[in-house]
């Protein structure tokens, strides 16, 4: 009944199985790839009849987490797996990025590849199984895939690189580092680092590169074995229709493409490309060619216009040099009442960055298969359809949105304080109001000022900058600071992010094979050269964190208490707590550990909260003075509430220095005294006294008569 095919090597010290045959048999190509305990199954389908009346190719990705697959059950009303997580689609990103660049040219049937975790065994990542079924999948389904990809996670600790480390290991690593690609190239790179140097970045990318080509064997081996006959598929010659578009609008794209400004140049394109169609496609022409076609021939020419252009002469469409970076103006503080904001605009790129701090409450809960955790920095990137000058749909977040906004937080991750040293929940959106290449880098500049505009004391600034190639050949030159027609007709999309002394993030997509280490060398050193330039220009706004918070952040004050004293400022039913917040004004979090977080926009009501808290937690200490409440009179004296539930007695001697008739004479019940612990009786009742502190000041009139004697 079944025909079942496996392939299993021993890879970076765990077992790596390929199976298929056996499961999802009807798909185009499925296999299930099992690493340590961690079980992937990918599909790839593809229709039959290729897709008119477009210009790209429908790929569609989707990695999807079961949470049976760590034994759970999922939260919610439903107890059903719901919209797709942020790992979700970072993961069908991730998968989507190196597969796409390897289908046929020309090939326009509808694609889709589902990988789907059937089991985790909480110390394999799933995310590098499921890339490699999934290039098992298409390899061996007979789509017509110029794979099989590999991939590999690679980790830096000790001075060492380390392959695949487990979950655990990455707790310990200066390097979280995904490569994919083929036997000969790499095709995409999605890392965060702790300032690592490019060298050590390139190094790392070298490393995965050749530690995965053992699973590009095994994949092979497996489609000699099992896979299906390759599709035929017709690429169509339209290389004479090229060449009629080139008669009659190369010189209006020449000339268009010497326009510096985006919008003008964007007209001017549009307008010999309409000039194209209605020469080449005239209303109620019978035998004129398909306008998708006619639009495909005019970008093959836009191609060759703007990447001669650059490989001929060295100059852009902008006319810079490939090493100029567009004018930056940096600003800050931009926004009234936010606790911190930027102005970040390079060229015709512009994010308008906020900060907002928050108290442990606003800690985002993560859901995931490893476990629930708390994740205390959250960014937003958002592209509304007015940043490139059109129309568009607003308020669906897009996959795109989610990439680029993990890229930044990944950017900016490394340099943050630790929650011992800043206990604030930190969230940053980025709105994007003019895009023209690497919104995502204008991003992470922009949130690190919006940061350093709050009070958050970063380690060092972080800048990121975008790299663009154009290859021909043997002929190639690596552009810094890209447009978005550069990116659009380019070879490559490669950022870097990082602070003066390294590296903190590097995602690289490259669009052709072939790409060699020399090549991603200088673009690595080209990037860090542009990223010093902005973080130059970044410094003019600001050069590090603003000594204090802004005047409407929250103040967070954070104390420890004995872990057997939690139940008892928490008090039963939260009855306590509750009436330290309600009578202080102020936001309580206590953590297991004995951590206690007191926040509040104004002073007093934090040093209310933290003055209560000492009061049920420690005791009153000898000699000190502190201020209290007459509960009680009495003739021999007055009981004074001065520590928390703690009473003592005020004898009629210790009231004032001449001894009063009557108690009654000096105070009476609910006056408010100021008295020092004189210390304990034989009993252990408390003695207080208040004729040794100055009920006005304060101050400790007895010290001072001892100072003076």
């Amino acid at each position: 009944m079944f025909d079942i095919h496996t392939e299993e090597i021993e890879w970076g010290g765990r077992p790596l199985k390929l199976e298929t045959g056996r499961i999802a048999r009807q798909a185009d190509g499925a296999v299930m790839v099992t690493y340590g305990e961690t079980t992937v199954l990918a599909t790839a389908v593809a229709e039959r009849t290729p897709k008119t009346g477009i210009d790209f190719f429908p790929l569609t990705v989707n990695y999807q987490e079961k949470t049976y697959a760590a034994g759970k059950i999922p939260g919610g009303f439903f107890k059903r797996e719901g919209r797709p997580t942020e790992k979700e689609t970072l993961v069908s990103r991730l998968i989507d990025r190196p597969i796409r660049p390897l289908f046929a040219k020309g090939f326009k049937c509808e694609t889709q590849v589902i990988a789907t975790v059937l089991s985790h065994d909480m110390e394999n990542d799933p995310d590098i199984v499921a890339m490699v079924a999934a290039s098992a999948a298409l390899t061996l389904s007979g789509i017509p895939f110029l794979g099989p990809i590999g991939a590999a996670r690679v980790g830096f600790a000790d001075g060492e690189y380390v392959l695949n480390p487990t979950l655990d290991e990455m707790d310990d690593t200066k390097l979280d580092l995904v490569v994919a690609g083929t036997g000969d190239a790499v095709l995409m790179v999605e890392s965060e680092a702790h300032e690592l140097s490019e060298d050590d970045m390139l190094g790392a990318v070298m490393f995965g590169h050749k530690n995965f080509q053992p699973v590009l064997e095994a994949i092979i081996r497996l489609a000699e074995k099992a896979a299906r006959e390759p599709r035929d598929i017709e690429i169509p010659d339209n290389s004479e229709l090229v060449a009629k578009v080139k008669e009659i609008a190369a010189d209006d794209l020449s000339a268009a493409y010497k326009i510096v400004d985006k919008m003008e140049r964007r007209d001017a394109v549009d307008a010999a490309k309409e000039k194209v169609l209605a020469a080449l496609c005239p209303e109620g022409a019978e035998d004129a060619p398909d306008p998708v076609a006619v639009g495909g021939a005019f970008k093959t020419l836009e191609k060759e216009i703007v990447r001669g252009g650059i490989l001929d002469t060295g100059n852009r469409i902008d006319g810079r040099t490939l090493t100029d970076v567009r004018p930056i103006v940096a600003e800050v503080g931009v926004v009234p009442r936010a606790h911190g904001t930027a102005l970040f605009t390079r060229g015709e790129t512009q994010a308008l960055v906020f900060t907002t701090l928050g108290t442990g409450e606003d800690e985002q809960f993560v859901d995931a298969l490893e476990g629930t955790y708390k994740e205390r920095f959250l960014l937003h990137y958002n592209f509304p359809p007015f940043s490139v000058g059109e129309t568009g749909r607003v308020g669906f977040t897009g996959r795109r949105e989610v990439g680029h906004g993990k890229l930044a937080w990944r950017a900016i991750r490394p340099v943050l304080p630790g929650g011992d040293q800043f206990p604030y929940t930190i969230r940053v959106v980025s709105e994007i109001t003019e895009s023209n290449g690497s919104s995502s880098m204008a991003t992470v500049c922009g949130t690190s000022l919006a940061l350093m505009d709050a009070g958050v004391p970063l380690t060092r600034p972080v800048a990121g900058i975008a790299m663009g190639l154009i290859k021909e050949d043997d002929r190639f030159a690596v552009l810094s600071d890209i447009l978005g027609d550069e990116d659009h007709l380019g070879d490559m999309d490669f950022k870097v992010a990082g602070t003066g002394d390294g590296v903190t993030s590097l995602q690289m997509d490259i669009k052709i094979a072939g790409i060699t280490e020399e090549i991603m060398r200088q673009a690595l050193h080209q990037a860090r050269d542009g990223r010093l330039h902005i973080l130059g220009e970044m410094s003019k706004a600001l050069e590090e964190a603003r000594p204090g918070l802004g005047e409407y952040a929250p103040r967070i004050e954070v104390m420890n208490i004995p872990v057997d004293k939690i139940r008892d400022v928490i008090g039963t039913g939260g009855k306590v707590i509750r009436e330290i917040v309600e009578k202080t004004g102020a936001k309580i979090d206590i953590a297991d550990d004995g951590t206690i977080k007191i926040a509040s926009s104004s002073g007093d009501a934090i040093e209310a909260a933290m003055k209560w808290i000492k009061s049920i937690t420690s005791e009153p200490e000898v000699g000190e003075i502190y201020e209290g409440t007459v509960v009680k009179v009495v003739d021999f004296g007055a009981f004074v509430n001065f520590f928390g539930p703690k009473d003592g007695l005020v004898h009629i001697s210790e009231l004032n220095d001449g001894r009063p008739k009557t108690v009654s004479e000096v105070v009476k019940e609910g006056d408010k005294v100021k008295v020092k612990l004189l210390g304990f009786d034989p009993r252990g009742k408390v003695r207080l006294s208040m004729k040794a502190v100055d009920q006005e000041t304060g101050e400790d009139l007895s010290a001072k008569e001892k100072e003076a004697g």
